[in-house]
């Protein structure tokens, strides 16, 4: 179980308290988390989300409050923080920055089909439009200086026929570092896989941890999520899948033109990133009793997205 800072009762019981939502009932942790604990907590008005921040910097926390309060402003199906009587957002438990949210109705769906995709679609353009105009600024803490940084250090523990593949894909992120000016920013989720949307049969109920949300192109968004849900097995991306998000997202935003010369590179680039942070937390967390994704997944993603067939519709 991926809970990196167990509680006690006592303890949550008295962290709720000032909430004013009654006694504490029960909670359970959640598994699927991979960098924060994250808990599920039933008071006696309602169901709710606790979230420990098990990484990253304190400073960083009124970006996320204030950025899902955006998007919560602009209806869209996200959580957000919860105040005590006080007016407090931010608090700590167990020595951690903690959040208390609402918790989001669905299910994570394992096996998408077009619809899901065209919901999700819908739902990231919308995100994009809502902060597109204003974006809160925050930097990615693994962005392409992270990766060119990391990626060297981390080719020492690949196999040698995993080399040229690496190498290839830290070329063509430092040449791409000068050619995302052009591209439309907004914040960004930057994590939107399938454990990260919650569903309720075809309808897309609800958008969970945006800690890794920052402000950048919203193709890199698109990107990276394009790469979880519309990827078969073998890497390569559903012809089906993929025109479905896209058409969806586009009817929203319309694409430029720079960003549909960009866009096999963009997808190239968010593959790179999750097989080096993959690489990374399977190495920090061997043999610990936490849920580790497999790097593996990304590098057959990134091997298949060297050829990219599914073209970016875009609008002059």
């Amino acid at each position: 179980m991926s809970v990196f800072t167990p509680l006690e009762r006592h303890e949550l019981e008295a962290f709720v308290a000032p909430y004013g939502l009654g006694r504490l009932l029960d909670f359970q942790g959640i598994a699927e988390g991979s960098e924060n604990s994250n808990f599920f907590v039933t008071l006696e008005q309602g169901e709710y989300v606790l979230t420990l921040i098990e990484r990253g910097q304190m400073d960083d926390l009124p970006f996320f409050i204030k950025l899902l309060d955006v998007l919560h402003a602009a209806d869209l199906p996200v959580p957000y923080a919860l105040r005590t009587g006080d007016g407090l957002a931010l608090r700590k438990l167990a020595g951690k920055p903690a959040l208390l949210q609402p918790r989001l109705s669905g299910k994570h769906v394992q096996e998408p089909n077009a619809q899901h995709c065209r919901e999700v679609g819908t739902l990231l353009a919308r995100l994009h439009l809502a902060t597109g105009k204003n974006p809160l600024p925050r930097p990615s803490d693994r962005g392409l200086e992270w990766m060119l940084e990391k990626g060297p250090e981390l080719a020492l523990q690949l196999p040698d026929e995993q080399l040229p593949l690496l190498r290839e894909a830290l070329a063509e992120v430092a040449r791409l570092k000068n050619r995302l000016l052009p591209l439309p920013i907004a914040n960004l989720h930057a994590d939107l896989f399938r454990d990260n949307a919650l569903f309720d049969g075809p309808h897309l109920t609800g958008v969970i941890d945006f800690y890794n949300a920052f402000a950048g192109p919203m193709l890199y968004d698109l990107a990276i999520t394009v790469n979880d849900w519309c990827s078969k097995e073998d890497g390569s991306l559903d012809l089906q899948l993929t025109q479905a998000m896209l058409a969806a997202y586009s009817a929203k935003r319309p694409f430029r033109a720079a960003e549909a010369e960009l866009w096999p590179a963009m997808l190239r680039t968010a593959c790179l990133r999750f097989w080096l942070s993959r690489l990374i937390a399977a190495q920090a967390f061997a043999g610990q009793q936490v849920l580790i994704h497999d790097p593996e997944v990304f590098r057959r993603r990134l091997q298949a997205r060297r050829h990219v067939q599914v073209a970016l519709p875009f609008a002059l």
